[in-house]
């Protein structure tokens, strides 16, 4: 894949905390290409796969969306998917489920038959209100492979089409048809992921829960400054104990983990998909000593970031790496 983003310059971007030559960061658009999410009125929007990317020579090149959440289906036909620091290819019928600014790009073959529904992030609390744990299953990227014909792939399929349906209708009580239609296709979604790690399995207390969310939301603002962990407790509104505690029963990892876990993600990202250089992302993640970066980087990855970013690049999809479909 081309990953010659430094042509691009988007101001939506979190800037590194002093003045620096620009030398692009990651792009972030509403939908791919735009700067505004047009459909605020529903806070939905859905198309057809070939509607954008065929506009793109079938290359939708690594982005985010600040406030948005994707649900990409493909019926039939291939792609390549990039998906934060990862790649892989993709064969009909698939779905691929992108949280508000987790790194993404496709290159789909031309006979690709599929939708892609974005909706407002702000959503998201209010329709999975009371289905406990489902908003927690969504908020990590993830590309689930679908049995033709299974009752998963059968269930996924038959919610995005209503869903276009209520979306291109104007029947009466739309607004609450839509909303029923995208708690359906969440809900299909969500059963058919694979359980939980043991540790995240875990029935936990509703208030376990939004301690957890309202933690995860900080460090989402946060991350870059690396505030003290009891800056971030306090924040929550609760002990750096107690914050331990409910992650650890959550999540599987300590507090401190996740911030970090956050970092590298974000530090990945940039390496890969800009041509900012490792003392600017290191800079623009809070840490004033580029050596202190790379070790902190080694631990996490066992690869220096600049080992770490060459072999992210050589292994990027190309247009060699979808094939055709039979048939």
């Amino acid at each position: 894949m081309d990953r010659s983003l430094d042509r691009l310059n988007n101001p939506n971007i979190l800037a590194t905390p002093e003045p620096m030559p620009d030398p692009a960061p990651l792009p972030a658009f509403a939908l791919y290409g735009e700067t505004a999410f047009s459909d605020s009125l529903d806070g939905l929007h859905i198309e057809s796969i070939a509607a954008r990317s065929r506009l793109h020579d079938w290359e939708i090149r690594p982005h985010r969306h600040a406030m948005l959440f994707q649900i990409l289906h493909i019926r039939h036909g291939r792609a390549a998917l990039t998906l934060d620091a990862g790649t892989r290819p993709l064969q009909g019928p698939c779905v691929v489920a992108v949280p508000a600014m987790a790194v993404h790009g496709f290159r789909f073959d031309e006979r690709v038959d599929g939708r892609v529904i974005t909706l407002s992030d702000a959503m998201l609390p209010r329709l999975l209100a009371g289905a406990d744990g489902l908003r927690e299953r969504l908020a990590q990227p993830c590309c689930l492979p679908l049995l033709r014909g299974s009752p998963d792939a059968l269930g996924i399929d038959q919610a995005c089409a209503l869903l276009q349906a209520e979306y291109a209708g104007d029947a009466a009580w739309r607004a609450r048809a839509l909303d029923v239609a995208l708690l359906r296709l969440l809900l299909c979604l969500g059963r058919a992921l694979p359980p939980l790690p043991a540790a995240r399995d875990a029935a936990a207390p509703p208030r376990t829960l939004a301690i957890v969310q309202r933690y995860r939301a900080l460090v989402e603002q946060r991350y870059r400054q690396q505030p003290p962990l009891t800056q971030l407790a306090t924040g929550v509104g609760v002990s750096a104990t107690h914050l331990n505690r409910a992650c650890r029963r959550l999540l599987g990892r300590p507090a401190l983990a996740v911030l970090h876990g956050r970092i590298l993600l974000e530090a990945q990202r940039e390496l890969a998909y800009t041509a900012m250089s490792i003392k600017q992302i290191g800079l623009g993640l809070g840490f004033d000593d580029a050596g202190y970066f790379t070790r902190f980087f080694r631990r996490g990855t066992g690869s220096t970031p600049s080992q770490w970013r060459a072999a992210a690049q050589a292994s990027g999809p190309r247009r060699g790496d979808i094939g055709s479909e039979a048939g």
